[in-house]
């Protein structure tokens, strides 16, 4: 059904997205297939604050890799619209002149209520874009400020972005995100307080432990992404951290977190949709009034729903 897929086509690709993000059996089925294939591409993390310049750092990047001819896939992670529930910023138009490249794939997802700045598809979407053929993905999380943290176990590599004069560096440092960053990117650097803000998140790195030559050290790199500036620098230390990865063995670590994180959305997509069968079906059609009043409580209701779940797994 999906055969096309493999041969680039982006069509049929598109199509398993979205199969799969309705939950079809037979992309489900599709997705067991090309599982073990899949696991070798870059993943490509950028995540930071709106308006830092992720999309356009994105564009730069994509421009990049295919000038070595490298096929790329884009996962850009959007807002959901809370009345249809779609993503509402609608990155393709931003990156709209690497539309008719045949070698790059830009896929937009909505979170859907989804934390950690990704959408819960964004781990199969990139799987299918590996399978097309992509040897790049980049995934542009949400951006909604200081939750951006599942992309750390989904990428290979994160970028963090951030820019001068908009307190971005104390915000970084507050979220606790120099644990997620493998490189900073101080983009419109060209504005006034692009040095302080290098020099800040210098001075937090250089409080870190002494972690010895076995694990990577974040990098700090300015760039001006509207005017393509920085980026070749950019893409070279992007490279050594893959190489990096690569022969510390750090590359099979990500790729168990990237397995784990997957697993567990699975699992709680799962649990999700029986607790609301049990719900729909199963309880008293009176449950959230008899809540609000307090003729029930939410203990008891909570055992009556796993009560009713454990009933069809053992009937």
């Amino acid at each position: 059904m999906y055969e096309k897929l493999y041969q680039g086509d982006t069509r049929m690709a598109s199509r398993l997205m979205r199969d799969i993000e309705e939950g079809l059996p037979a992309a489900r089925a599709e997705m067991k297939k090309l599982y073990p294939a899949t696991g070798k591409a870059r993943i490509i993390g950028i995540t930071g604050s709106p308006g830092a310049g992720k999309s356009t750092l994105c564009d730069c990047l994509i421009s990049y890799y295919r000038a070595s001819g490298r096929k790329v896939g884009v996962v850009a992670i959007d807002p959901s619209s809370p009345f249809s529930g779609g993503a509402i910023l609608g990155d393709r138009i931003r990156m709209g002149r690497h539309a008719d490249d045949e070698g790059v794939f830009i896929r937009s997802l909505a979170t859907r209520g989804h934390t950690g700045g990704l959408s819960r598809a964004a781990g199969d979407v990139s799987a299918i874009m590996e399978a097309w053929g992509a040897e790049i993905i980049i995934v542009e999380t949400v951006g909604a400020g200081q939750s951006e943290v599942d992309v750390r176990r989904l990428a290979t590599t994160s970028i963090v972005v951030l820019t001068p004069g908009m307190g971005d560096e104390v915000q970084a440092i507050k979220a606790g995100i120099m644990e997620i960053a493998d490189i900073f990117v101080i983009n419109k650097a060209d504005r006034e307080g692009a040095e302080r803000a290098m020099n800040d998140i210098r001075g937090v790195l250089e409080l870190l432990p002494d972690i010895g030559p076995q694990v990577w050290r974040p990098q700090i790199l300015k760039t001006v992404a509207f005017k393509n500036e920085g980026i070749e620098e950019l893409g070279r230390v992007l490279d050594e951290h893959h190489v990096f990865m690569l022969e510390g063995g750090a590359f099979l670590v990500r790729a168990r977190e990237r397995s784990e994180l997957q697993l567990l959305d699975l699992l709680h997509e799962c649990v999700q949709l029986r607790i609301d069968g049990v719900l729909e079906n199963k309880l008293d059609p009176q449950w959230r009034d008899k809540l609000a009043s307090r003729q029930i409580d939410p203990y008891t209701l909570t055992e009556s729903i796993l009560a009713g779940i454990l009933k069809d797994n053992n009937g």
